[in-house]
């Protein structure tokens, strides 16, 4: 199962999230990416993440493209405040609802961090026992 994870910039929420899935998921595969890509991911979302002994500095934020949705069996996405991210003819995107990390202070960016963990781990749970569906969150 390919999962995609969406947010605007691709610079934090998903990038987290992508992440997490594909330390606790490894029998899926997951990808993210945002509308509107930012040049990097966010130096406080590296550190956070750092924290706990995942490095993120080598990712690049890639734009969302048709062939990212086409391959992806789950769209999740961080928070549907920009509609390229959530409306997608003929798909279904799952919005969690979680806060752009972008500007906040790094507790801020913890707590972010560590619901995205959680979610993620319900999510690989799910998956686990074989139904992807009912995980939506708003």
């Amino acid at each position: 199962m390919t999962v995609l994870f969406l947010c605007r910039q691709n610079a934090g929420r998903s990038q987290m999230a992508q992440a997490f899935f594909e330390r606790l998921a490894p029998a899926h595969r997951a990808v993210s990416g945002g509308s509107s890509p930012a040049a990097a991911v966010h130096p406080a979302v590296v550190d956070v993440m750092r924290e706990i002994g995942i490095d993120l500095s080598g990712r690049k934020p890639a734009k969302v493209d048709a062939e990212m949705l086409a391959r992806a069996d789950l769209v999740i996405s961080m928070g549907c405040d920009d509609p390229a991210v959530c409306e997608y003819p003929g798909r279904k995107v799952e919005d969690w609802g979680i806060e752009d990390p972008s500007g906040k202070p790094v507790e801020d960016v913890r707590r972010i961090r560590d619901l995205l963990r959680d979610r993620v781990a319900e999510l690989a749970r799910r998956l686990e026992a074989g139904s992807p569906s009912g995980i939506a969150r708003s």
